[in-house]
């Protein structure tokens, strides 16, 4: 039987390598658009990757790991101000 942690850090680490895949997916619209939509969403996905990052190396007893859902918070408030931003364009 895998031990849990060992478990848990290849999935965070699947999570991490998708969220900045999904990133380098946007920042190559980007590059062939010039949306800003697409710029801000890569900067979103790779936000949420530097959180799990984050997440993944911290052990679970640190009293301060509560504090780096600030990233997620961020990346979800970058991703609904791009929305907004697009929308408002007519």
């Amino acid at each position: 039987m895998i031990p849990t942690p060992v478990i848990n850090h290849t999935l965070s680490g699947a999570i991490l390598l998708g969220f900045w895949v999904a990133g380098l997916f946007f920042f190559r619209f980007w590059k062939l658009t010039r949306d800003r939509l697409f710029s801000i969403f890569a900067l979103a996905f790779w936000v949420m990757g530097l959180e799990r990052l984050i997440l993944t190396i911290m052990t679970p007893e640190n009293e301060f790991r509560p504090y780096i859902y600030i990233f997620r918070l961020l990346a979800f408030t970058l991703l609904a101000a791009a929305i907004i931003d697009k929308n408002r364009k007519g």
